[in-house]
C-alpha cells in the first residue's frame, strides 16, 4: 500500500510569517553534488523513520504530535539541522516527538512529499501533515513555529507527551513515560506490532484507566489489520458490494490510517443503517474501536457517535 501522505495534502495550518525568507545552501537539490556523509545520522531523541516504518510512526501522532525532518545524508548542513530541530522541540516539555527521514535512502517518503530541496520540516498531528518550513533557521525561530504547532495540537485534542533527555537548557516532560509505553514505542519503531500490543496490554493490566495505553492498543490493532492490504483492491471490493461487511470494514480501516476520518465514520454509520443482527453488531463494534483510535475528545468522534445513535434507533 502506498504512503497516504502526498504534497497535495499539505495545507497551511501554522502562521509562518515570523520566518524570513533567506537563501542558504540548503536550497540545493537533494541530489546535487556534495561531500559524502553516508555514515551521518541525526543524534539525540530522534526517531529514524524509514519507508517501512513510516505509517507506524505516523499513527502515533494521534496521541503525541510530531515533527518530521526530511534531510539528505549527502548534505551535511541538513543533517546538522536535525539537531537544531531536536533542541527546539525539547524545549516544548515533551509535547513534540522528533522524527527524521533520509530522502537519499527512503525513496517512497521522498516521492510522497515531492522533496526538491532539504531540509524540509513538517508537523504531524492526528496522522495528518502540517506544512511548516524548508531551509535552515535558528533554534529560536524554529521554537517559535513549534509553539504554534503545540497550540494547534492542543486545539485538536492531541496532548500526549514523550520523555526527553536530560539537558541543561530543556524542561522535562510533564509526566514520565511508563516502562510499558517505552517498550511499546520501541517495538513500533522496530516494526514489531505483536510486541507493541503486548506492551500496551500490560500497561492496561497494570492501570485499567490508562487512556494512552488504550489509544495505543487501538492504533496497533489498526496497523495489524491493515498490514499487506492493497488499497485499490479493497476499495474495488467495497464499491462492487457496498453491503460486503468485510470489504467495507477494511476500507474504513485504511481511511482512518490515511487520515480520512470522516469518510471512514460515514461509511460505517451508513452500513449500520442497512444491516441487522450479527452483521450490524460487528460493524457497530468496529466503529467504536475506530473511535478509540482517533480519541474521544475529537469532534469527528463526537459527531459520529451522534450519527451512530441515530442509525441504531
Amino acid at each position: 500500500m502506498s504512503t497516504p501522505f502526498t504534497a497535495a495534502a499539505l495545507r497551511g495550518a501554522v502562521d509562518l510569517s515570523g520566518l524570513k525568507k533567506r537563501t542558504t545552501s540548503s536550497g540545493s537539490t537533494a541530489t546535487s553534488a556534495g561531500p559524502a556523509h553516508g555514515d551521518a545520522a541525526p543524534g539525540g531523541a530522534v526517531i529514524a523513520v524509514t519507508d517501512a516504518t513510516f505509517q507506524q510512526a505516523v499513527a502515533t501522532t494521534t496521541s503525541v504530535a510530531a515533527v518530521l525532518v526530511l534531510y539528505s545524508s549527502a548534505i551535511q548542513e541538513s543533517v546538522d539541522f536535525v539537531d537544531v530541530v531536536r533542541s527546539a522541540a525539547d524545549g516544548k516539555g515533551g509535547r513534540l516527538q522528533v522524527m527524521a527521514a533520509d530522502i537519499d535512502s527512503e525513496l517512497a517518503i521522498r516521492q510522497a512529499f515531492q522533496v526538491q530541496s532539504v531540509p524540509v520540516v513538517l508537523g504531524l498531528v492526528k496522522a495528518r501533515p502540517v506544512p511548516l518550513f524548508g531551509g535552515v533557521y535558528s533554534r529560536e525561530e524554529v521554537a517559535g513555529v513549534f509553539d504554534q504547532l503545540v497550540e494547534l495540537a492542543t486545539q485538536q485534542g492531541v496532548t500526549g507527551s514523550v520523555s526527553i533527555p536530560e539537558s541543561g537548557d530543556t524542561s522535562p516532560a510533564d509526566e514520565p513515560v511508563s516502562v510499558h509505553h517505552e517498550a511499546a514505542f520501541a517495538a513500533i519503531e522496530a516494526g514489531d506490532l505483536d510486541a507493541a500490543r503486548t506492551a500496551y496490554e500490560s500497561a492496561l493490566a497494570e492501570d485499567p484507566g490508562d487512556d494512552d495505553a488504550r489509544l495505543g492498543l487501538a492504533q496497533v490493532a489498526l496497523l495489524q489489520r491493515t498490514q499487506g492490504v492493497d488499497l485499490q483492491q479493497a476499495r474495488a471490493a467495497a464499491a462492487a458490494d457496498p453491503r460486503d461487511v468485510e470489504a467495507v470494514l477494511r476500507v474504513a480501516d485504511l481511511d482512518v490510517l490515511g487520515g480520512h476520518i470522516d469518510d471512514a465514520f460515514t461509511r460505517l454509520v451508513d452500513l449500520v443503517r442497512v444491516t441487522s443482527g450479527p452483521d450490524r453488531e460487528r460493524v457497530r463494534t468496529h466503529l467504536i474501536g475506530l473511535f478509540d483510535v482517533v480519541g474521544p475528545a475529537d469532534d469527528r468522534v463526537r459527531r459520529a457517535r451522534t450519527a451512530l445513535m441515530s442509525a441504531l434507533f
